[in-house]
């Protein structure tokens, strides 16, 4: 028998380890010496999936916060662009009800790449380098983070088809326990086309895990009708109650979404409510949370606010964050009255963060924001001292994009350096400024003190680093080694310049040209653009259909035809493939 593998410290602080199964995984004896793979791809006994995937700590940028007529300031719902790895690892133990996850297919690279940004690119680049198995590590390391979130009667529905259904449910065995496996929930969307060299592919396979042995399921709620004919009889005898309605089986036959159907956004994996619907109601209470880290087009999270469950929903893609707020807002909209409100939610960003946003903050929440981007921890007991990091203290400048940092600021944080214990101690000589930029006095000033260690005497040595470049970044891109990916992480972005000229046509119809927007971010391109023909002058809300195209020729240039005539205020907003987002807004006559 194999000996249960050491527990790794979690990031919650929990002493985490895999289920301890061996009889699954042990070779009879009279088979001899059989290597057996007891543990789940990309696991290491020390280290966890932390050798692979270190641990990067970074907050989160909310950018908005759309308000649905809840006025909890505290606990809105959470709509995160990032990796969804290092968001759930920020997320608390024990916290969530229930987990669905629709993740790339092992199908393709092409076919899984939907909105086209940056991100999404290099995610799906670090999920196929390596074939099924580099596949399955990828999966196993956010996997086991899922499960330490989840509640003790908290449940997992992972979505997948045929090319990786029963390779991932043997990683899954490994990280819930074999025990907790519950069903392999087939859902028949039949339709489409046929084949004559094999049987017709028509199903997708779900795999529902529990965490533990008492897990929440409630299979009133999603009671289907009988197919039988009225006075069939159970096997025992007894008669049918056809009022009531049947148990669900782990079959489930709903079409997939069809081309004339009002639900489709426009990208080619989005699933129907009614399937999301189904899991939710059957796993979660009301006022329970779901998590989805692979929202896509945002039905998971439209499903979870319709019932009354909170929501905390991630995707890689920008545009995916984008089109899940329109739809959510959208939803929000079509509310019957006398319902309960809904909770407002926030769109929130992870590792890339948009620069003018945080020069309109408070220089104390800056200074917070940078301090932990940076690595360093927050001290209070000093006004010069803004932190410090690896036992040196840290300076921050203020949030403006175009302030500077002066000699005087230099001098400043020298002088509180010499007044710690730590300088008097003689084991403190140097600081960190970091600030948008420098002035050339303030370069020439901390130059002076660093010329002056020359001499037998206890001087301070200031490094100035800019926010945003190699230095600032360097407690990130360390990782880089092992995954290249992690240079992308830790980037400020400026908004695309956005454009738009219009022209009325007569008959309530007018054409807008967006053509000319220009984007800032290097390397960057128009990815998607949004349209509210009705803009109230506070919150953006994309007009039905305006929301995203594939085609950005069509969107960057549209005609829309107005209610009636009458001045209208138009926004229009862009994405760009860095993640930017800028807007465009004005008054247009209607004739």
């Amino acid at each position: 028998m194999l000996p249960p593998p050491p527990r790794p410290l979690s990031d919650s602080g929990i002493l985490e380890a895999l289920p301890e199964q061996e009889q699954f995984y042990r070779a009879p004896a009279r088979f001899g010496n059989i290597p057996v793979e007891a543990e789940p791809k990309g696991w290491d006994r020390r280290q966890g999936f932390r050798k692979l995937y270190p641990r990067i700590d970074l907050p989160t940028q909310i950018v908005e916060r759309v308000h649905l007529g809840n006025n909890d300031a505290h606990d809105p719902n959470r709509l995160i662009w990032g990796d969804n790895l290092h968001i759930m690892r920020s997320i608390p133990s024990n916290t969530v009800d229930l987990i669905y996850i629709d993740p790339p297919f092992f199908s393709g690279r092409n076919f899984n790449v939907l909105w086209g940004d940056n991100n999404e690119l290099r995610s799906f680049n670090d999920i196929w380098e390596g074939g099924l198995d580099g596949y399955l590590v990828w999966l196993n390391t956010r996997l086991y983070e899922m499960k330490r979130i989840l509640k003790l009667t908290g449940s997992i529905y992972v979505h997948c088809d045929w090319h990786a259904s029963h390779y991932i449910k043997v990683e899954m065995d490994k990280i819930f326990g074999y025990e907790n496996f519950q069903n392999e929930v087939i859902w028949y969307y039949g339709g489409g086309g046929a084949s004559k060299s094999r049987y017709a592919r028509k199903h997708d396979t779900i795999l529902f895990y529990s965490k533990t042995s008492n897990w929440y399921f409630n299979a009133d709620v999603i009671r289907e009708s009988h197919k039988w004919d009225k006075g069939q009889l159970r096997a025992d005898g007894s008669e049918r109650d056809y009022k009531k309605g049947k148990l669900p089986d782990d079959v489930y036959e709903h079409h997939s979404i069809m081309p004339w159907s009002s639900e489709r956004i426009g990208y080619p994996t989005q699933k129907p409510e009614a399937l999301i619907e189904r899991i939710i109601k059957a796993s979660s209470r009301k006022g329970g949370t779901v998590l989805d880290c692979f929202v896509g087009g945002g039905t998971t999270a439209a499903v979870a606010q319709r019932l009354g469950r909170r929501f905390i929903v991630c995707d890689q893609s920008r545009v995916a964050i984008a089109v899940t707020a329109e739809r959510l807002k959208q939803e929000s909209m079509t509310l019957e009255l006398g319902e309960e409100p809904r909770l407002d939610f926030t769109v929130e960003q992870w590792g890339i963060y948009e620069a003018d946003r945080l020069s309109q903050m408070l220089a104390d929440d800056f200074r917070r924001f940078v301090l932990t981007c940076y690595g360093a921890t927050r001290t209070e007991d000093s006004s010069a001292i803004h932190g410090w990091r690896n036992q040196m203290p840290v300076w921050v400048g203020a949030p403006r994009l175009d302030s500077q940092t002066t000699a005087q600021d230099v001098t400043e944080f020298a002088n509180a350096i010499r007044r710690t214990e730590q300088y008097r101690q003689s084991n403190l000589r140097n600081g960190e400024m970091l600030a948008w930029g420098f002035r050339q006095d303030a370069a020439e000033a901390a130059e002076q003190l660093r010329n002056l260690e020359k001499v037998d005497v206890n001087f301070v040595s200031l490094a100035q680093i800019q926010i945003g470049d190699d230095r600032f970044r360097a407690h990130i891109t360390r990782h880089s080694t092992d995954r290249a990916d992690y240079d992308e992480f830790l980037t400020f972005v400026r908004p695309p310049v956005v454009s738009v000229g219009w022209k009325a046509l007569g008959g309530k119809s007018v054409t807008f040209d967006a053509s000319e927007s220009a984007v800032v971010n290097p390397g960057a391109e128009i990815i998607n653009v949004q349209w509210d023909f009705n803009h109230n002058g506070e919150r953006f809300t994309a007009t039905p259909g305006y929301s995203f195209q594939r085609d950005k020729s069509k969107a960057l240039q549209v005609t829309h035809k107005f209610e009636r005539a009458r001045k209208y205020l138009v926004a229009c907003r862009v994405q760009d493939s860095r993640g930017g987002e800028g807007m465009w807004s004005g008054e247009v006559e209607v004739v």
